[in-house]
């Protein structure tokens, strides 16, 4: 029964308390048994029981839970370096959709590649990103916009579950946008994606949710409600990716569907701060989205004194978001959305988790749980995400073992 000891400062993050409340115990120690957490709390109080089993040594510094990716388009084929220099001379993410880039752009490039590419593509950047102490990614498809192309996708993220230490998340995303060969035959569309592909997803157990962009480029409120009972009637939770660009209702949506998360929200209304409230539906922060876009941020402040959850995730994906360090997005929250370090640490952790419907198994330390933890070469929180490095994880473990070590 492995047992961490010289913690400086262990964030244990239980869900409970106020966004701020990442529970901290100053000289710590952590034990595990069998990939689970059987004891945290201060060093001076480690029952004597444990005091025989391997002794490890955090070097005095910050341990955090696992951090949790809640929000990313994982596998794609080609990148879009072209449309960010657009973007930066005046066009808009709209306007660059509109003439065939964007979500379009990516998805011919994706059909084009074998599943083989696509997993050895995705796989190196999970590598990457367990190195940054990430230890569970949500991963949405949207970027096959077929049958085909969809499910191969999302026997990517399978494949790469199944075959590697990280805990993946699949999602299915085939409402991201109407494909260009259905422009003007939505509705065919549409009952493509509820009448065959989600049945499909279903039968082959290839994800846990299903997401809806709901923006004036992509799918209406109706539209996206038909898309999300299907799913759910398939065992997907719902998700949404909503009012990102437009105040359009996506967050009421979510409310009324029982959403695991509503995700972007930049412009979400007074009311639709409301609803998430009053469901309890996470709001899953992506401010490498709004800095790549040049957008307002999500109004965070005001969602967190509404008493709504919010996570913070990267939305890595090749047009509006080529990060997948979340480190990086954790201090954005802070710097744009006046997020405190603790408050966006708890949106990476138990938040995150809660997001993907996986609070009761991985985001905080607490005995019981999966024993999946960061060692951050830091004092503290503040620390950490005030002083922006390229990484400052110097080892990640994942289920009680050491998987990436600097």
């Amino acid at each position: 029964m492995p047992t961490l000891r010289n913690i400086g400062l262990l964030a244990t993050c239980r869900a409970d308390g106020a966004q701020a409340d990442i529970h901290p115990i100053a000289g710590a120690a952590l034990s595990w048994d069998e990939g689970r957490i059987t004891w945290a709390g201060p060093e001076t109080e480690l029952p004597a029981r444990l005091a025989g089993g391997e002794q490890l040594d955090a070097g005095g510094r910050l341990v955090i839970p696992g951090l949790v990716d809640c929000h990313t388009h994982l596998a794609f084929g080609g990148w879009r370096a072209d449309e960010f220099e657009r973007r930066l001379r005046g066009e808009t993410y709209l306007q660059i959709a509109a003439a065939g880039g964007g979500i379009a752009s990516t998805v011919r490039a994706t059909r084009a590649l074998p599943e083989d590419a696509l997993a050895q593509r995705a796989g190196a950047v999970l590598d990457d990103m367990l190195a940054l102490g990430i230890t569970t990614v949500e991963c949405k498809s949207g970027y096959g916009l077929d049958q085909d192309t969809e499910l191969k996708l999302l026997r990517v993220y399978r494949r790469l579950g199944d075959g590697g230490p990280m805990r993946l998340v699949p999602t299915l995303l085939a409402a991201h946008t109407v494909p260009p060969e259905y422009r003007d035959r939505r509705a065919e569309y549409l009952t493509l994606v509820v009448d065959h592909i989600i049945p499909a997803v279903g039968a082959e157990r290839l994800a846990r949710c299903c997401d809806v962009f709901v923006e004036d480029s992509a799918f209406t409120v109706a539209e996206a409600r038909r898309v999300l009972l299907a799913g759910r009637a398939a065992g997907l939770a719902p998700k949404l990716h909503a009012d990102q660009l437009t105040s359009g209702g996506g967050a009421e949506l979510a409310a009324e569907v029982g959403a695991l998360s509503a995700d972007h929200l930049e412009h979400i209304s007074a009311a639709g701060i409301t609803a998430l409230h009053g469901a309890g539906v996470v709001a899953v922060s992506l401010p490498l989205a709004t800095l790549y876009l040049g957008q307002q941020p999500m109004p965070a402040r005001r969602l967190i004194e509404a008493g709504v959850r919010v996570a913070v995730a990267t939305d890595f994906n090749p047009g509006s978001a080529p990060s997948w360090h979340l480190p990086l997005a954790l201090t954005l929250a802070c710097t744009l959305q006046r997020m405190t370090p603790a408050e966006a640490l708890k949106g990476a952790t138990i938040h995150a988790a809660r997001a993907v419907g996986l609070e009761a198994e991985i985001g905080s330390l607490e005995p019981g749980k999966a024993a999946d933890f960061a060692i951050i070469d830091a004092p503290d929180v503040n620390h950490w995400l005030y002083q922006f490095r390229p990484n400052a994880c110097v080892e990640t473990v994942l289920g009680g073992v050491t998987r990436w070590r600097a």
